[in-house]
């Protein structure tokens, strides 16, 4: 039988351990620090590894994109072994993953450790660990465990950034990463504390012909995306491998993808009509109230995750402010998303669960309005602390009431899955997040420096036509002093070098904007998905 909403509750626990929380709160405090705290090292990455930002841009895509490729598993799979010990393996695996790119000396390794095995045990704790909260708390002690793991969330994303910035600043980026391994020991001491869910029937099996199309959909689809920039969405750029009949190899790739996951909803369904354990119980998402978190899930990640890689952009390859410095002017976000986060289960007990989320994503808008008028040549300190504490206090709100929503919807049996899905649409927001806004981003920077070089007086025709040509393939993203070099290093004279520099400059900010502008626009586009959220849980 598939998954259902819970019923009503049976009874109440007259006191309550709070223990077990400690050690599945630090587990998601670990699982978003790294990924919060690198976002200020970009241009250190950058530079240590010799390689562009679009390289690092595909690294952390992938961390996010191997969680969200390998969610439905990893909840499968603590149904099958047991939520605690699917936890525990998981945090194993993740540490291994840690030490590994502590130590890596390439992009190669540093992608193996950081993008693959750390999104691998990621993939297996974090759905363990939202149903052993379910399992370990009941009534208001479960809003009061969800709230918190929301806040401890922002307190990651308020910690990474500082720490992040300080490390590589001080000493180096490795550091949080070996930081980690240690933290993970403290956990897997902790974790015997935590009550596992009692069995509630017969192991499933795991369903290996889904987990492959899921992984192979939803990374072919997130892949099209972030390759967008190099390869053109339509009109093919000179990196597209292929052009199938004139068009760029991108949409075909996102095609592809699509028509993977199509295959695996008639898997699935094929599966549950021949009695067989699918994947996910495709029934689960005909539940109004978790389809409605799910999406509010996938929405908050993409636009948060996308934000915090174009700002640090923006700081230090605009500004150019060192990691400390980054992670110190990214703090009002991370500070007002913890305490809105961690106020949630108070709100949510005086309004609707409706209410708050739609308040989160209209704060969220008003705030990317807000950053769209501090991005100049010379920041405004006051206005974008400002900005930034608004979309924090937007954040906050969403995330303190949807990991509560979804897993209030289903009874115990479907909390492994329902963790699944909850994960692969945060993972797939943040992926997706990372990779849209940033393909928004190049794509505009390209198209943006290419016409002001060829709109300006003081170029020649020569030169813009070489610019053209340089620029066919995409143009990174680097600090102004790197184009500078370059048109220095082409022999073109000072009055000539100086122009394109200026028009460089200009495209960035030209090209921040936009991104900015699209994250506001996914932000009302996504209040239009709130109406099924429930009124209370």
């Amino acid at each position: 039988m598939p998954p259902s909403a819970p019923p009503e509750a049976t009874g109440t626990r007259t006191s309550t351990n709070w223990l077990p929380l400690v050690a599945l709160a630090l587990a998601q405090f670990v699982m978003v620090l790294d990924q919060s705290a690198m976002n200020v090292s970009i241009s250190t990455l950058v530079d240590d590894f010799d390689t562009t930002v679009t390289t690092i841009q595909a690294v952390i895509t992938l961390y996010c994109l191997v969680m969200a490729m390998f969610m439905l598993t990893g909840g499968k799979i603590g149904d099958i072994l047991g939520r605690r010990r699917t936890f525990v393996i998981g945090l194993v695996i993740y540490a291994v993953g840690s030490a590994i790119t502590a130590l890596a000396p390439t992009v190669a390794v540093l992608t193996l450790g950081w993008s693959i095995l750390e999104g691998l045990g990621a993939a297996l704790v974090l759905p363990a660990m939202v149903a052993l909260i379910a399992g370990n708390f009941e009534g208001p002690s479960r809003k009061v465990a969800y709230a918190v793991i929301g806040g401890v969330a922002g307190a990651g994303i308020a910690v990474g950034p500082i720490l992040g910035g300080w490390a590589t600043t001080e000493y180096s980026w490795r550091i949080i990463f070996a930081g980690e391994v240690v933290l993970v020991g403290i956990i897997l001491a902790m974790t015997p504390k935590v009550v596992d869910a009692a069995p509630t029937g017969r192991a499933p099996r795991l369903d290996a012909v889904g987990t492959v199309l899921s992984a192979a959909g939803l990374g072919l689809v997130v892949l099209g995306v972030l390759q967008s920039s190099a390869w053109g969405w339509v009109k093919p750029k000179e990196d597209s491998p292929i052009t199938p009949f004139g068009f760029s190899l991108t949409p075909f790739v996102i095609a592809l993808g699509a028509g993977l996951l199509w295959a695996f909803t008639a898997w699935q369904a094929r599966r549950e009509e021949t009695g067989r354990d699918p994947l996910v119980h495709l029934a689960l998402l005909k539940i109004a109230p978790l389809r409605a978190g799910l999406i509010g899930l996938f929405s908050q990640n993409l636009i948060l995750m996308g934000v915090f890689f174009t700002i640090p952009l923006y700081l230090q390859l605009v500004i150019g402010l060192d990691a400390l410095e980054t992670g110190v002017k990214m703090l009002p976000v991370s500070i007002t998303m913890f305490l809105a986060s961690a106020a949630g289960s108070r709100l949510s007990g005086r309004f609707p669960v409706r209410t708050i989320v739609r308040a989160g994503l209209a704060t969220t808008t008003v705030a990317t309005v807000l950053l769209l008028a501090t991005i100049d040549p010379e920041l405004d300190h006051g206005g974008f602390a400002w900005s930034m504490a608004v979309l924090g206090i937007g954040m906050g709100l969403i995330a303190s009431q949807l990991g509560n929503v979804v897993q209030s919807s289903v009874e115990v049996s479907g909390r492994g899955e329902a963790g699944g899905l909850q994960f692969t649409g945060q993972q797939l927001g943040s992926s997706l997040g990372v990779a849209l806004l940033g393909a928004i981003v190049l794509s505009g920077l390209t198209s943006a420096f290419v016409d002001n070089v060829s709109s300006d007086d003081r170029i020649s025709s020569e030169v813009a036509d070489q610019v053209g040509v340089a620029t066919g393939s995409g143009v990174d993203f680097v600090h102004r002093s790197q184009i500078e070099t370059a048109a220095q290093d082409a022999g073109l004279d000072e009055a000539t070098t100086d122009a394109i520099v200026e028009d460089y400059l200009d495209a960035q900010l030209q090209a921040l904007k936009t991104g900015l502008l699209a994250a506001g626009f996914l932000s009302v586009i996504c209040l239009a998905f709130t109406r099924d959220l429930p009124r209370e849980v």
